[in-house]
């Protein structure tokens, strides 16, 4: 059974009907609603359709739970699944599972489906997240949500108890949370190395010898900094492997917890890491565009004019011919193996890699 006739109830029926269900629909204006579900699923009164339901998806927003409260002697001995989600964190005290629960005491009442989108239930899971994140105080009743979200193309994970509702609500609202410490590592490290390369490249010129080099700061400057972010980076994701390994032989043990600090670090090495090949990955772009720049016509067409007055036949240098060479060739291999790196990181790649073949790779 679902309760509501919102986009999520739409969506969970689709995919309860896909899924081979038997689904029935309950909704205070069930003649109004009914074109919006698919022609398998019953649409219906609200008490009858609790009537002819053992598990009930609950998808109507906390502040309506209460309209329920007429329908308690129905509800009573079936599984609620609380399928909302709130507008911020931490929003009320309870979590709205345990807000449902207490409303109907005589319900078991499980938290799942809340951190999987609308569009994904109609898509299919294959195209969005397939965890299912559940908990409830009755272990049979999880069982069974397990099951069904199973049957559905997701991935059930048991959360534990009631008390874990809060946790799963408040999933969908954070931003990004394991990126924002590397994120604003980067921010940082590309603020100090940008200003340390305007300084050099654009400052110091104009106040020596009054050369106007500001053109240099949209690509050049850029393009210098980038690598010098990757490479720090790169090293702050193995640095800490290295402490880590320090700690261990200086206790005589590996079984003593690593400082706070020194935890954190080694759980961010992931992200820190695909910083760095971002970066990395910019620069490249950034040194392909170098040639495009307007500037640098106008350097060479200045070459090319010293050169004929000078009437010089050839300004070949073999020695700056392979350093340049080299120094691509080379660039161009750490830039594959940074990707290679990079790309064993990713869930969906690391997971069909067994310990020995991803501590090669690294």
């Amino acid at each position: 059974g679902v309760l509501g006739s919102g986009d999520f109830a739409r969506s969970l029926a689709i995919r309860l009907v896909c899924s081979g269900f038997k689904v029935v629909v309950g909704s205070r204006n069930p003649k109004r609603k009914a074109s919006l579900f698919p022609a398998a699923a019953e649409v219906t009164f609200q008490a009858e359709a609790v009537k002819k339901a053992d598990v009930i998806f609950v998808a109507i927003f906390r502040e309506h739970y209460s309209t329920l409260c007429d329908l308690a002697d129905v509800l009573a001995g079936k599984i609620l699944v609380d399928v909302s989600n709130n507008t911020e964190i931490n929003h009320h005290k309870e979590s709205n599972a345990e807000y449902l629960a207490s409303l109907f005491p005589a319900c078991t009442v499980v938290k799942g489906f809340n951190v999987v989108s609308a569009w994904t239930l109609q898509s299919g899971a294959r195209d969005g997240n397939k965890q299912v994140l559940i908990c409830s105080n009755n272990q049979e009743a999880k069982r069974t949500v397990a099951e069904i979200a199973q049957v559905m193309g997701f991935t059930p994970v048991d959360m534990g108890c009631m008390s874990s509702a809060c946790e799963i609500e408040n999933v969908p609202l954070r931003l990004l949370p394991d990126w924002k410490i590397p994120i604003f590592l980067a921010l940082g490290l590309f603020l100090c190395f940008f200003t340390y390369n305007l300084i050099r490249q654009v400052i110091h010129p104009y106040i020596r010898e009054q050369k106007n080099k500001l053109y240099k700061i949209p690509i050049e400057v850029v393009n210098t900094t980038l690598p010098c972010v990757s490479y720090v980076m790169l090293s702050l994701v193995y640095l800490p492997g290295v402490l880590a390994a320090c700690s261990q032989l200086y206790y005589g043990t590996k079984y003593r917890r690593f400082p706070d600090w020194l935890d954190q670090w080694l759980q961010h090495r992931k992200q820190i890491g695909l910083l760095s090949f971002f970066c990395a990955a910019l620069h490249a772009v950034y040194s392909l565009c170098l040639p495009m720049r307007r500037s640098h016509r106008y350097l060479l067409i200045e070459t090319a004019v010293k050169q004929a007055v000078e009437k010089k036949m050839t300004i070949w240098v073999e020695e700056e011919v392979w350093r340049m060479e080299i120094y691509i060739s080379v660039g161009i291999i750490a830039l594959g193996l940074l990707s290679l790196l990079a790309i064993t990181s990713l869930p969906s790649i690391a997971n069909s890699l067994n310990w020995r073949e991803f501590s090669f790779i690294q």
